[in-house]
């Protein structure tokens, strides 16, 4: 899942980029409220983490605009205004949730869960095709029971696909889910994380078969 942070604080930034990529999560990190207006208009987002005092606003006034055009996305307020008027604010702004510094990175990542669990579009807590399963609350696959060991981008790749299985996901939706901005794209990377999981998911007979579509992308399906 991509997940955009708002922050400014470059040391709060660069433990919270690691904390989320290590929970196998993209990260985008801007640091002011003009790029992140320009970052979700841009491209999708699971969820927003969303700093108050920015250098060039307040991040409470970008919510009422994602809310505007329909943007269901989870958005979480970190910030050190933690008065209640202050929370009261950003929940009566559309934030989902509102924590605040100093806080705990596991608090953080159970907040990020609940709020993931709440719209009734999302897939359910465990995806299922085949003899495979995807646990996306501890972030693990399996193969009829049995861990399967993913690295990072691969289990990224799956996740994009088990989200939409049995259709085509475009090339650019998945370089979306893997990377990034910040990350610089190899021009075959895609296709080799791709080749990886698919010779994993047959190795462990999961019957499911990712078909390349060309010129457009993938597509997950069951292979009975």
């Amino acid at each position: 899942m991509r997940v955009l942070l708002v922050e400014d604080e470059p040391e709060m930034a660069a433990a919270l980029t690691v904390a989320l990529k290590n929970y196998d999560m993209v990260v985008d990190h801007i640091s002011t409220l003009a790029d992140a207006e320009e970052a979700v208009f841009i491209n999708d987002y699971g969820a927003i983490l969303l700093d108050r005092q920015l250098p060039d606003g307040d991040g409470l006034t970008l919510i009422p605009k994602l809310r505007a055009r329909g943007a269901g996305v989870p958005v979480i307020v970190l910030t050190a205004r933690g008065e209640l008027a202050d929370r009261i604010a950003g929940l009566d702004t559309g934030a989902d949730d509102y924590l605040g510094k100093p806080f705990a990175v596991e608090e953080l990542l159970a907040r990020l869960r609940a709020v993931l669990r709440r719209p009734a579009d999302l897939p359910p807590e465990t995806m299922r095709l085949g003899r495979l399963s995807f646990d996306l609350g501890n972030r693990e696959a399996s193969v009829a029971g049995q861990p399967l060991d993913l690295p990072r981008r691969e289990l990224l790749v799956l996740e994009a696909l088990l989200r939409r299985m049995g259709r085509t996901v475009t090339r650019s939706s998945l370089e979306e889910a893997v990377y990034s901005i910040d990350d610089e794209i190899q021009s075959n990377a895609l296709d080799t994380h791709v080749s990886r999981l698919r010779r994993k998911l047959s190795e462990a007979e999961a019957e499911v078969e990712i078909h390349g579509i060309r010129g457009v992308g993938y597509l997950l399906k069951h292979s009975p």
